[in-house]
């Protein structure tokens, strides 16, 4: 306290850096440079702002109107081959007689009457005569057609009622040889034949909906047709409000246009000719300029399969671009692309930047001066209590000061001249408190020592144990991980050694009957020196047997030591244990090959999750079923199928019972009695500790407050009854699991 109340002191009298600046200036600077700092940083996020909603209103825009042209798109294409469909059905049902080709033209032309967004609507048949009706020869509405198979082909005017009149169109075409009728034959189904120019017929573009078909006996009778004007998408486009600049239009993976919402025209006709006119080739400045930049970001336009969004720079403005491909069922495959300029949307906003640049500058200006004003206002009373503060500093407490005009500030002043007051006070009874606390601290300290010295003798204490139950953890682990290789490799070692003795026998068998092998065995055998490994061999394996043989007595020790591991208590699904299980046990499940494989039949109820020690629970069924399969190893190559029968259920009394069952030889009743019992085997010394079913009683019994039966019959089997609760009344420390289940403690013959 003492250092504190000097720090204060020596503060008044030397000054801080802000009392080497005039208080006025303190006063007006920051608030003039935060003001400044405010109004930039409102006009920079005003028009940050503004660009972000340009950019976000034109991708809302240009995907509103993607949405609405596919939708236009399905619902415009969808009609030829429902136009299609209708025609193939009356066919099939006889109502449409395709023989009679006047007839059939008639029908056609109610039909083109009817559906006035098409061009043509007819048929061909195979044998090269054609009916139909359209919209092809300008001057006239809808026209017959009929194309013989031998002789003219002509179209005819009509009247109001459809009647034909004179002949305004002769010629010589064969259907067959149209890409509509051979590729709808090759497909053998509906499709598109692409975008079709008719020859002769100005502006006549179409995409041609083809379909064949076929009578009983799979033998095609006829293919339809359906001409869709591109004229009718250009319509449609143009109906699409999308902002006073953009543009929306449709192109082939070609880059071709298909239809477009401006005034250009999607063809150009030189001569009798009409052709398409690529995207990039647009007299519309703003499709243009996006094909051009689209073939610049995709040289190869097949490759699109998702939808874009883009931008870029042109003519001095930001162009925003969606590229949408669209397909249908029947084989079009095109690409919508929509561009929204920003220029579109920012006059508003630039005027909005330009008021708010002059408010902020406005705003700053009144706050200088409001500034101004204020501090001298301010600095006035605050000088004199200055002056008293530095009086105070010095040491002279008995001083007084008088503020006024303020009311923060004379509260403060009369605050100023209470703590003088207190001060010289305090002075008096912190020399007082420092004696009085000096005798506390010598007290505590020696207080403190004490507890010290009993803190480390626990922290000693402690750590000794964590140290012990972690080493605990590791040597089990160590056991565990250590003892399954060298089980596998001890349990191979006779047979390799049985193996290499078939060996050395086959070579001295050899030597025997070959006594002249040729020379380059002669060399062989003197290399490898095979009289030495004939004699050192057996012997090796006798050495690795003893060394593997003192591996597992060294790992038993250390099972013995670390039985330390506890599972938690937790939500556990039953099933998963049984499952795992029945994986690690699936070598011994399957027969050697003088045995046949065990046959697993699972009989699994709706179990819920229960509250169990879920390793515990694992080592029990390790357990029943490792015993369970010993139990088949004497008889494994019966006639009966040797069989493990897993049910589950649950009870009315809200239990969950588990039965294996197995229809092995059985258990005898003076065992029976004796198989949950510590350390009774029946398995010869050394092949089993007896543990298995004992600690599994204990863990069904005991930790999880359940039951575990044994029925039994000689001859015909055994059924062990797990039944556990689904939530445990109450929670017991967890038994020590066995770092390795004893699988074989029990043999069953």
């Amino acid at each position: 306290m003492r250092v504190t109340l000097r720090h204060w002191q020596a503060t008044l009298m030397l000054g801080s850096p802000l009392k080497q600046r005039p208080l006025r200036a303190v006063l007006i600077v920051p608030f003039a440079i935060q003001t400044a700092l405010i109004s930039s940083l409102i006009g920079y996020i005003t028009f940050r702002n503004g660009q972000n909603t340009v950019e976000d209103l034109a991708r809302q825009l240009e995907t509103e109107v993607s949405k609405r042209v596919e939708q236009d798109l399905d619902r415009h294409l969808a009609l030829p081959h429902q136009i299609n469909q209708i025609n193939a059905g009356l066919i099939e049902e006889g109502l449409l007689d395709i023989q009679d080709l006047e007839s059939a033209g008639s029908y056609f032309w109610d039909q083109a009457q009817l559906f006035d967004k098409t061009g043509y609507i007819g048929y061909a048949l195979p044998t090269g005569a054609e009916a139909g009706a359209g919209r092809w020869i300008e001057g006239e509405d809808v026209v017959i057609f009929h194309g013989y198979a031998e002789g003219e082909d002509k179209s005819y005017a009509t009247d109001e009622q459809g009647n034909r009149a004179e002949v305004v169109e002769t010629l010589d075409y064969d259907p067959l040889v149209g890409s509509w009728y051979i590729d709808a034959v090759r497909a053998e189904k509906a499709i598109w034949s692409g975008i079709v120019v008719t020859p002769g017929f100005e502006g006549y573009i179409s995409a041609t909906a083809a379909q064949p078909v076929y009578d009983e006996s799979e033998e095609l009778i006829a293919v339809l047709l359906v001409d869709y004007l591109l004229s009718d998408i250009n319509d449609f486009l143009k109906s699409i409000d999308i902002s006073p600049n953009g543009q929306v239009f449709i192109m082939q993976r070609d880059g071709l246009l298909v239809g477009n919402s401006g005034e250009a025209p999607s063809y150009i006709v030189e001569g009798e000719e009409t052709r398409q006119l690529p995207a990039s080739a647009s007299s519309n400045r703003t499709i243009e300029l996006t094909a051009r930049y689209l073939q610049d970001q995709f040289p190869d336009f097949e490759s699109i399969k998702n939808i874009q969004q883009l931008e870029f720079q042109a003519d001095g403005d930001t162009y925003f671009v969606r590229l949408t491909p669209w397909q249908d069922e029947f084989g079009l495959d095109w690409l919508v692309v929509s561009t929204v300029p920003a220029s579109d949307f920012t006059s508003q906003l630039q005027d909005n930047a330009r008021n708010t640049a002059l408010l902020s500058i406005g705003g700053l200006l009144a706050a200088i001066a409001i500034g101004t004003i204020t501090s001298r206002w301010v600095t006035r009373p605050i000088k004199e209590l200055m002056n008293a503060s530095r009086l105070l500093a010095e040491g002279k407490l008995d001083g007084q000061v008088e503020v006024h005009g303020i009311k923060e500030v004379e509260t403060l002043g009369t605050a100023f001249n209470q703590m003088a007051q207190q001060l010289k006070q305090s002075f008096q009874d912190l020399q007082n408190s420092n004696d009085e606390l000096e005798q506390r601290v010598e007290e505590r300290t020696a207080d403190l020592q004490q507890t010290l010295v009993e803190l480390k003798q626990t922290q000693a204490r402690l750590l000794h144990q964590e140290k012990m139950s972690s080493l605990g953890q590791l040597v089990a682990g160590v056991a565990h991980e250590i003892n399954n290789p060298i089980n596998f490799i001890n349990g191979n070692i006779s047979p390799a050694r049985n193996y290499a003795q078939d060996l050395i026998e086959l070579v001295q068998l050899y030597q025997e009957t070959c006594p002249e092998p040729p020379a380059e065995v002669c060399d062989r055998i003197e290399e490898i020196d095979l009289a030495f490994i004939e004699k050192d061999l057996p012997e090796l394996f006798n050495s690795m047997h003893v060394g593997s043989e003192r591996i597992r007595e060294i790992v038993k020790s250390l099972r013995n030591f670390s039985r330390l591991d506890e599972a938690e208590l937790k939500e556990a699904d039953l099933h998963e244990g049984i499952e795992s299980t029945l994986m690690i046990l699936q070598n011994q499940i399957k027969g050697k090959p003088n045995q046949t494989d065990i046959k697993i039949v699972k009989d699994y109820g709706d179990l819920p999750k229960i509250s169990c020690y879920a390793g515990q629970l694992n080592q029990v069924f390790m357990n029943l079923l490792s015993n369970a399969i010993d139990a088949f190893d004497a008889a494994r190559t019966a006639t009966d199928t040797p069989t493990i029968q897993i049910q589950t259920r649950v009870t009315d009394d809200h239990q969950v019972v588990i039965d294996i069952s197995d229809n092995g030889p059985g258990i005898p009743a003076g065992v029976k009695d004796k198989i949950f019992d510590p350390f009774f085997t029946t398995k010869p010394v050394g092949q089993g500790t007896g543990l298995g079913l004992s600690i599994s009683y204990q863990i069904v019994t005991e930790q999880h407050g359940g039951s575990i039966e044994c029925e039994s019959v000689v001859g015909e089997g055994t059924r062990f009854t797990v039944r556990l609760p689904i939530q445990m009344t109450c929670q017991t420390q967890p038994m020590p699991a066995e770092p390795e289940p004893e699988p074989r403690n029990l043999v069953l013959t």
